[in-house]
């Protein structure tokens, strides 16, 4: 099931890992091994959680890869349905 209008998972990342530990987006980009603009791309909503930060966020911050890229899923999947009308695909059936 979709939920409505999910936060794209950087907001989660900055809100429940990030500030609680009051880490600067340095701080937090150097703990991860990633430079502070990628850091900075992803909790502004610029750019996605890949496989790869989802593996540098669970050992981060002791979560699951998986619950990372289900974030992002659920996010990407909620974008793409708002656009549904504008796609224009035409259904296919076997005859």
């Amino acid at each position: 099931m979709l939920m409505h209008n999910p936060p794209h998972p950087g907001e989660v990342l900055k809100e429940l890992c990030i500030e609680p530990l009051g880490l600067t987006v340095t701080e937090a980009a150097k703990a991860l091994g990633v430079s502070r603009k990628t850091l900075s791309a992803i909790l502004n909503g610029k750019s996605g959680i890949s496989p790869e930060m989802a593996v540098r966020l669970s050992i981060a911050f002791n979560t699951s890869s998986e619950s990372w890229l289900n974030q992002q899923t659920q996010y990407d999947l909620w974008q793409a349905e708002q656009r549904r009308e504008e796609l224009h695909v035409t259904r296919l059936s076997v005859a």
